[in-house]
């Protein structure tokens, strides 16, 4: 199974859209949020696409009952607080928005650990953890919004960024 993975999307809805858009054509069928939404028009990319989504909270996420009942009324969004475990057959994902907020033992009992924060594209193991934080979905602080797809089953880990003439139409 392939699945899009997003985090720091803060309000830019054109580059939400455009990196979608992107997943969308290359078959994935679900996304992994690690937070940072901002507000509830963010998640109408998702909405528009039929994207389904789990993800969690993040630190400049501020009307958080706002941003809850807008993906309530989509179809297959999930809005949980970080950190928040989520299982696809036998795999176990680990959604959180600051690494640092969670043990190094709730880390290793899960095959991958998705992450946000620190706005930057990263891949690491530890024992047999994959750890991905897909970078900037707004693409604020490094000029290009990113984000990867993960294929669940090989370990497999696409970064995804986006040039201005992809999100800027």
């Amino acid at each position: 199974m392939r699945v899009g993975l997003l985090s720091d999307t803060h309000d830019r809805v054109s580059a939400i859209d455009a990196l979608l858009k992107e997943m969308l054509a290359r078959d994935v069928t679900f996304v992994l949020h690690a937070g940072d939404y901002c507000s509830p028009f963010s998640l109408r990319p998702f909405q528009d696409h039929g994207v389904a989504m789990a993800g969690v909270f993040g630190r400049n996420d501020g009307d958080r009952e706002g941003i809850r009942s807008f993906a309530e009324k989509g179809m297959g969004q999930e809005l949980f607080e970080s950190p928040h475990s989520i299982k696809f057959g036998e795999h176990k994902v680990l959604i959180v928005h600051d690494i640092g907020d969670v043990t190094e033992r709730s880390v290793l009992a899960h095959g991958f650990v998705i992450h946000g924060h620190t706005h930057m594209q990263e891949m690491k193991t530890r024992n047999d953890t994959l750890i991905v934080n897909p970078g900037e979905a707004c693409g604020w602080l490094y000029g290009a919004p990113s984000g990867a797809i993960l294929d669940l089953d090989t370990k497999h880990v696409e970064f995804i960024k986006l040039d201005a003439a992809e999100w800027t139409k």
